[in-house]
């Protein structure tokens, strides 16, 4: 097999396996936000249930990508800050789409809260790919040659 037709299936694997870890992150989130909102295990706000529940959700999906989508062999302490910075982009982005598109120009709630699902997963693969996880995958890539 080419080494082309390997890179491509590689490609294939990340996508499929980022796919699922990004789902078992936000049904996560939603089962843990829904629980804490209700009171189980114990009654919160349903600002900081929301926000608990989303930092639990992103250190499931720090290490599904790391150890399941990518298989990164790179130090936490390389990976991690660097997954925290895609994780405010990702935040500012669903806070800049509503408040530009919605707030600013009118549109309704409905068309920025869609680009968000659209463009943030996409933003989330190739920088998890290319700048979180880059160096892991070039040293894989490189020990296997």
């Amino acid at each position: 097999m080419s080494a082309a037709a390997v890179s491509n299936l590689r490609m294939g694997q990340h996508l499929i396996r980022f796919l699922m870890t990004g789902v078992s992150a936000t049904l996560l989130y939603a089962m843990l936000a829904a629980m804490f909102s209700a009171g189980r295990p114990i009654m919160m706000d349903p600002v900081a249930g929301s926000v608990i529940a989303y930092a639990v959700a992103s250190a499931f999906s720090y290490a599904g990508h790391k150890y399941f989508t990518f298989s990164s062999g790179e130090g936490h302490r390389f990976e991690a800050p660097r997954l925290v910075v895609l994780t405010l982009l990702g935040l500012a982005i669903s806070f800049a789409f509503p408040a530009i598109l919605s707030g600013t120009l009118g549109l309704p709630a409905q068309i920025p809260i869609v680009l968000t699902c659209l463009f943030v997963p996409v933003v989330n693969y190739v920088v998890l790919r290319h700048w979180v996880f880059g160096r892991g995958l070039a040293r894989l890539r490189n020990g296997s040659q």
